[in-house]
């Protein structure tokens, strides 16, 4: 199965973004990372790859991928928006280490009904949410005892 990445606009939702060969280098990279990234760190690692793409510019595409459903965006407890391309195409939420930053795509049905319901009592439509769990991952745990 081709990467996410390898067709540019193949899950292109909202704006009608240019494809630069910078946008091509960002996607290329988070496609080769794990867990969520600040925009920092990822630009860090696109010079480490020899990829001429200011900090300006990765700031710019990773909100327009956000804002395109490309990327999930968090917000770590500093406020810091953390972003990372999720295997899943469709509504989840993430199990997240506080420590080391591994990231667990989680189905939560209970949760989407239980959102459902609350917004109906409430006679809101058109609700969206986001749900995130943080723990220690099995390695973090194991090593702090």
């Amino acid at each position: 199965m081709p990467s996410p990445s390898a067709d540019p606009t193949s899950r292109r939702r909202g704006s009608e973004q240019r494809v630069t060969r910078q946008r091509l280098a960002v996607g290329q990279a988070l496609d080769n990372l794990d867990d969520f990234v600040s925009t920092q760190e990822l630009h860090r690692v696109l010079q480490e790859r020899g990829e001429s793409v200011s900090l300006a510019t990765t700031y710019r595409i990773l909100q327009s991928m956000a804002d395109d459903g490309l990327v999930d965006v968090l917000r770590k407890d500093d406020n810091e928006a953390v972003y990372r391309r999720c295997a899943a195409e469709h509504h989840h939420h993430h199990l997240l280490c506080r420590e080391c930053g591994k990231a667990v795509e989680i189905e939560a049905p209970a949760v989407e009904r239980w959102a459902a319901r609350v917004a109906e009592e409430h006679g809101y439509t058109q609700v969206a949410h986001t749900v995130e769990m943080y723990g220690l991952c099995p390695d973090c745990s194991a090593r702090t005892q």
